[in-house]
């Protein structure tokens, strides 16, 4: 099970730090990646680390201001975000890619990834 928080209210400019906590089949090292889906818009994705958090991969829209971190001691990604957006409202989700054990992260798809978290609504007002 995968659990995202940290989602919240913020004006534009602001900084959010969201969570994705693993438990049970999920607490593995798995490659994670954010990803969000904003109000009558698709899923996008956001971020990717590796496994071992050696590696990273951005959106170009997200790239310079948003962080993607992991602490496997604490089975816990995050997503340090600054400078954020109006366009940046939206719901993120966390997700576990379980067969993905390559050394350079890359924009993953969400269709294949395995396990999904519920997501935590950020909202970034103007």
């Amino acid at each position: 099970q995968l659990q995202a928080s940290g989602g919240g209210l913020v004006q534009a400019g602001g900084s959010l730090r969201l969570s994705c906590t693993a438990s049970g089949r999920t607490a593995g090292y798995y490659a994670m990646g954010w990803f969000r889906q904003a109000p009558g818009k698709e899923r996008e994705f956001v971020a990717s680390i590796t496994w071992n958090g050696d590696s990273t991969y951005y959106d170009g829209a997200v790239k310079g201001r948003f962080t993607i971190s992991r602490d496997n001691a604490q089975n816990t990604v995050y997503l340090q975000m600054t400078g954020l957006r109006p366009e940046d409202t939206a719901r993120y989700y966390c997700a576990a890619d379980v067969n993905y054990r390559f050394r350079e992260a890359r924009r993953m798809n969400g269709g294949a990834m395995d396990y999904w978290g519920r997501g935590t609504l950020v909202t970034v007002s103007s």
